[in-house]
């Protein structure tokens, strides 16, 4: 089984930040990721994540964003992938009017790079509020992955992150690639060990 979880950093509108960065974290066993997180509540940040019901990077301390890379680079078999895009490059209006074709075609773009065999789980942090808009993400996001699987063997699931632990992972992710290519602050993504695949996406409507 493939575990794929998607998390964004930045904002879909023109006029807030420069760069959307979406990044999927795929791993065939999420347990690992579950231990890590009760480790944390249980020991070290147990006074600091009391209060909290999910671990997100923009309330989080340093210390805590380093931990979990830290401890994320010692679970085998883990991939990142992580697409972004300038959106000053993004000239297709179809795109610059509608927020959600313009997170699908970044999503898809991510897709292609991803490469999946057998039964497939795709969880992805719950933002889309009508049931159509995820069917829209879903149809584009399965077409696009690289597959050795069929398509009836990808299921997508559109998920609370304080739910799922591969989810609070992919938002430290995301917002740690959001630091350097929004901010030029690579100090975390330097603190990532594992296989990552990056990509930049090019708006063709140009």
């Amino acid at each position: 089984m493939n575990y794929l979880y998607i998390d964004e950093s930045g904002d879909l509108g023109l006029r807030g930040s420069n760069y959307l960065v979406i990044v999927a974290l795929q791993i065939d066993d999420f347990k690992p990721l579950d231990r890590i997180l009760k480790n944390m509540r249980r020991n070290k940040f147990k006074k600091e994540l009391s209060k909290s019901n999910e671990i997100k990077a923009n309330k989080s301390s340093v210390e805590i964003i380093k931990h979990m890379l830290k401890e994320l680079n010692k679970v085998k078999n883990t991939q990142i992938y992580c697409t972004f895009l300038n959106k000053s490059y993004v000239y297709n209006q179809s795109l610059i009017n509608d927020k959600n074709k313009l997170y699908d075609y970044v999503a898809a773009d991510l897709g292609r790079r991803i490469i999946v065999d057998g039964h497939v789980e795709v969880r992805i942090d719950k933002s889309k509020g009508k049931q159509l808009l995820r069917d829209e993400f879903d149809d584009c996001f399965r077409k696009n992955l690289v597959k050795g699987s069929h398509l009836s063997q990808i299921k997508i699931y559109h998920s609370y992150s304080h739910s799922w632990s591969g989810l609070q992972f992919a938002d430290i992710l995301a917002w740690s690639y959001f630091q350097k290519y929004e901010r030029g602050n690579d100090f975390y993504i330097d603190k990532i060990e594992i296989d990552q695949t990056l990509s930049k996406v090019w708006d063709k409507g140009k």
